[in-house]
Parts: structure tokens; C-alpha cells; sequence
């Protein structure tokens, strides 16, 4: 296939094209700055519709991964890149007459500060969803929906905290954090949470293309199956780097009240930085959120290749290569 991949720049974008490339796709990517080499690569702004019509000109098929992510920002800026970015990917989509169309989501979009406990795939709702990324995400996730149908079957797939060598998101922010003497447990740290390793949310990811016809208009959480205490997520990744675990404990409405006074600061003073607590990020790390897996592993006819395992082990084999 002609497989256009938005934000190829990301983890998952890029480790996506590789694949798919590596299978024998023709793999053209779009991002706002220059991606990995060897690709047919478009440069701009998924909210620049000229730009994607350009970039959509000839593909078979769309793997939309660009967003906006992070805890600080704008309303607007979160609306330019995750909802009208997805509105104008779409509408290009469909004049191409392109034959499927894969939507990268995440599941905050239905977490509304309760527990999830073996949850399934709740439906988007941007009046619940924390933040604005979250809120954003629902909105788009739920154009991609409307936009579905048999002759342009969207697949939406939700894969759930990416995590993996060369990841500056999870991995970075907590590693950094740790070296600056900035992470601490929220909470008991006993919270259940899922994660997953970026070579099983790619293989998911290529996946969800090849059987987007059959499973136009159907949403799928994708992890690796493995839930497990955030503290020791934590403690493993903070391990692998070479670093001690935090030992400083706060208490959850401590860490949630302090990043809604946190959030209001920075945007204030329109800071772009990541604070050092958040309302939403305090909920994360003390609220279970975990995932049935059954259905999307059925649907796709996929299981993790990787184990949480064997990620820490390449994880602190990538850490040691860098020192």
C-alpha cells in the first residue's frame, strides 16, 4: 500500500514507518520538521489544509498519529493540532477517495478520574475527559467516528502509555525528573496501571491497517496486557537508568490540589515547560487504570511480542549504550 503516516517524528510514527517500509509499503510521511530519512517526506501542519491535501495526494491509506500532546498549552493551540488537524486529514482522506484510515486515540478520552479496572474501550466524552489533550483527543476521536463508513472505514486504536528506548515522553520526563531530584510517589503507589512497549503498540498499529475494512468504526484499547503498581513502573524505569527510585511520598489530594494551583501559575505567566504536578498527572499516577484486552487482541489477531520483562532489559541495555 501507499501508507501516509502523520507525526512520523514521534516514537510510534517513526517506529511505525520503519515497519511498514520494512514489509514492503510505500511509506510517505507528514510533520512539521524534518523526520527519519529515506521516507517520501511532506513538511507542515496538519492544521494547514493545503498542506494536507498536498501530503494525502496518491495514498492508499492514512495512519494518523500527529497531535499536539503535553499538560501545558492553550485551548486553541490543543484545537488547531488534534481537532482541526484531524478534521482536515479526514476531509482530504475522503477526496482521495482513500480506502482506510487508522486513528491514533488515547485512553484519557473516556478516563474521568474514576477507576478502570479492566475496562474496555468507554466511549470518547470530551465534557468528562481531563485536560486539554484529552479533551481535544475526544473531540477528534469522535469526527473520525462520524466520518466512518464502508467505503472509508476508520479504525480508532487507543494504545496506552507508549513506553520504550528513545522515548522522550514517559520515559524522559520520569528520568529526568528522578536526576533532578523532582519525582516522588503519589499516593500509596499501589495503583494498577497498563502500559505498553513500543514494538507491540507498532505491530497493533500495522495491524489495525490491514484489518481496518473489516473493522471500520470500532474502537480498540491497545496495552501490553500487563498491569502492574505504578511505583514499581516507576522504580524500573528510574532503575534502568542507572537512578534510585524516589523516596519521597505525597499524599493524593496533596499532589491533585497543588497541580491545580501549579496549572493555573504556568498559565498565567504562559510558561511552556512541563510543571512539576498537574491535576490530571496526579490522577494518573494514583487512580488503576487498566484494560480488558481480549476484545482487541481478537479483533486484530494480535498479542505482545514483548514482554514488560524484556522491555526493562532492552530499556537498561539502551540507558548503558549512552554512557
Amino acid at each position: 500500500m501507499r501508507v501516509l503516516v502523520t507525526g512520523a517524528t514521534s516514537l510510534l510514527g517513526e517506529s511505525v514507518a520503519e515497519r511498514l517500509r520494512a514489509r514492503g509499503d510505500v511509506v510517505r510521511t507528514f510533520q512539521r520538521s524534518q523526520g527519519p530519512p529515506g521516507f517520501d517526506q511532506f513538511l507542515g501542519d496538519v492544521a494547514d489544509p493545503a498542506a494536507v491535501t498536498s501530503a494525502m495526494a496518491g495514498v492508499d491509506a492514512v495512519i494518523h498519529i500527529a497531535a499536539r500532546v503535553g499538560v501545558t498549552g492553550s485551548w486553541d493551540e490543543f484545537e488547531k493540532s488534534n481537532i482541526d488537524g484531524t478534521a482536515n486529514l479526514l476531509a482530504a482522506a475522503r477526496a482521495e477517495q482513500v480506502g482506510r484510515f487508522v486513528h491514533i486515540s488515547s485512553p484519557s478520552v473516556a478516563h474521568h478520574g474514576e477507576p478502570l479496572v479492566g475496562a474496555g474501550a468507554g466511549p470518547a466524552d470530551p465534557d468528562k475527559a481531563r485536560g486539554h489533550y484529552a479533551r481535544s483527543k475526544a473531540h477528534a476521536e469522535l469526527l473520525a467516528l462520524r466520518d466512518s463508513s464502508e467505503s472509508f472505514p476508520v479504525l480508532v486504536l487507543r494504545p496506552h502509555l507508549i513506553w520504550g528506548p528513545g522515548d522522550t515522553q514517559l520515559i524522559g520526563r520520569i528520568v529526568s525528573r528522578a536526576r533532578e531530584g523532582r519525582l516522588a510517589t503519589v499516593g500509596s503507589g499501589a495503583a494498577l496501571i497498563d502500559t505498553t512497549y513500543i514494538s507491540n503498540a507498532t505491530d497493533a498499529v500495522v495491524a489495525g491497517l490491514d484489518k481496518a475494512p473489516e473493522l471500520e468504526g470500532r474502537v480498540l484499547v491497545v496495552t501490553n496486557g500487563q498491569p502492574r503498581p505504578v511505583s514499581e513502573l516507576i522504580e524500573r524505569i528510574v532503575r534502568a537508568a542507572g537512578l534510585e527510585p524516589p523516596a519521597v511520598k505525597v499524599p493524593y489530594r496533596v499532589a491533585r490540589i497543588g497541580g491545580l494551583a501549579v496549572e493555573k501559575m504556568w498559565d498565567r505567566v504562559e510558561r511552556e515547560d512541563d510543571p512539576p504536578m498537574t491535576s490530571f498527572l496526579a490522577e494518573q499516577l494514583a487512580t488503576a487504570h487498566w484494560f480488558d484486552q481480549r476484545e482487541t487482541r481478537q479483533a486484530l489477531a494480535w498479542e505482545p511480542a514483548v514482554t514488560l520483562e524484556e522491555g526493562f532489559t532492552r530499556l537498561e541495555e539502551w540507558f548503558a549504550q549512552r554512557t
